[in-house]
């Protein structure tokens, strides 16, 4: 039985299941998938930060643990036990993020079945550098990416800051609801299929008052933890589409590695990074063993850095994850300015980001942990309505008209995997 097969059984069967899928990985992120589904009786977890509500979800019940989700998790994830789920952007309550209307700002799934797939041994591998696609023009004028009014007063306020001296980079998103009752495992198989990326997955949590699925495309880590306590982020920023054919592919690739915004943007997040490994790491164990990176995917070309170091004994996974959170490419720097900033410069742009943003894997009591972040991600808490998040960094020299269509077309095959 194929992983496809395998997965589409388990969530007609199962409300709570999930799939971390590793067909369309990269070497650096492994090529397994997991496929894990709850019974009755096993445990849930969902966040409301509107409410300051985390609920325990079992055997039919729903009851009150907590007013933290990061609190939680460090109480309920014991020593040797792997969840999966997501935190949503608003689940630091000491930064300034508007909580989800739709789906829980977190869920987390403590499986008691777990099967494990081997992508390599069947071919199934999928390594996309080099590989060119129809090109998606940064001219506004062919895209079909026109500037709305309400982005261009976002983007304006956003470059009132900048001259201000408040923030040096922020990450303008928006986010866009589509109307389109889908089956969500085959919208999903849909999108594996036009874009394969190495933090793929999909996650049901079809629980009564708690819906939520979220099917992710994503490239960027957010946090990875090993045995040895040694974490790593890569944070993309920068980004170019492909070319239609090899000579304009190359050139778009060169022009992501040599173009002084594109560095910029990512250089000023790599350095957030360091920074916010440092506050749980060993002095002097931060490092950036990869600078400025092309990485190449279905629809874009990609600028990645790579940050990592070793975590202090007295840091938890959790904690890390949480002096981590949220990512500083869907920031900007420094952080807690530009989310002061970027949360004004949103209010109009298509509601709170929700899951958005977030960061989507798994943990395990106080050891290992992968988790990308949510990006090229598609959200329902009814399977009726989707949410699509897309956006980019704005720095004094981003264009409105170009930064409008970068997000548009970043946010295409997520749209074709609806039908739209």
């Amino acid at each position: 039985m194929s992983v496809e097969d395998l997965f589409a059984e388990v969530a007609a069967a199962h409300p709570r299941c999930v799939w971390l899928d590793g067909g369309g990985a990269r070497k650096w992120s492994g090529a397994r998938s997991l496929v894990g589904w709850l019974e009755d009786d096993d445990v849930s977890l969902t966040y409301s930060a509107a409410r300051r509500e985390v609920l325990r979800h079992s055997g039919g019940r729903s009851e009150v643990v907590g007013d933290d989700i990061w609190e939680v998790l460090e109480r309920e994830v014991g020593p040797g036990e792997q969840w999966f789920g997501y935190l949503g952007y608003a689940c630091r309550t000491d930064l300034p993020a508007t909580p989800s209307e739709d789906v829980p700002d977190a869920i987390w799934l403590r499986p008691s079945h777990l099967t494990v797939i081997d992508h390599e041994p069947d071919g199934h591998f999928v390594d996309l550098t080099g590989v060119s696609v129809p090109a998606q023009s940064r001219d506004t004028r062919s895209t079909g990416y026109p500037t709305s009014p309400a982005y261009r007063a976002a983007f304006d306020q956003v470059q009132e800051a900048l001259h201000a001296g408040d923030t040096y980079e922020a990450n303008l998103t928006y986010r866009t609801a589509v109307e389109a009752p889908a089956d969500p495992v085959e919208t999903y198989l849909r999108l594996r299929s036009i874009n394969p990326a190495p933090y793929a997955g999909f996650l049901q949590h079809d629980v009564e008052d708690h819906r939520a699925w979220l099917l992710s495309s994503s490239p960027e880590r957010y946090a990875l933890i090993d045995e040895d306590r040694t974490i790593e982020t890569r944070p993309i920023k920068g980004t170019t589409p492909r070319g239609a054919t090899a000579q304009e592919d190359a050139a778009n690739a060169e022009l992501l590695r040599t173009d002084p915004k594109l560095r910029s943007e990512n250089l000023m997040i790599t350095d957030l990074l360091r920074n916010d490994l440092a506050m749980a790491c060993e002095p002097g164990t931060v490092e950036v063993p990869a600078l400025m990176q092309v990485e190449s995917y279905p629809s874009v070309h990609q600028l990645v850095s790579t940050v990592r170091g070793h975590l202090r004994d007295e840091i938890s996974t959790v904690e890390a994850l949480r002096r981590l959170f949220p990512a500083g490419s869907m920031t900007g720097a420094p952080k807690l300015r530009t989310m002061e900033v970027i949360e004004r410069a949103e209010r109009e742009l298509g509601g709170p980001r929700a899951a958005y943003a977030g960061a989507f894997g798994w943990i395990s009591g106080d050891g290992p942990a992968d988790l990308g972040v949510v990006i090229r991600t598609l959200t329902t808490h009814d399977t009726t309505t989707w949410q699509i998040g897309t956006g980019g960094g704005i720095t004094v020299r981003s264009d409105v008209d170009e930064e409008a269509a970068e997000a548009g077309w970043k946010a295409e095959r997520l749209r074709q995997a609806l039908g739209r």
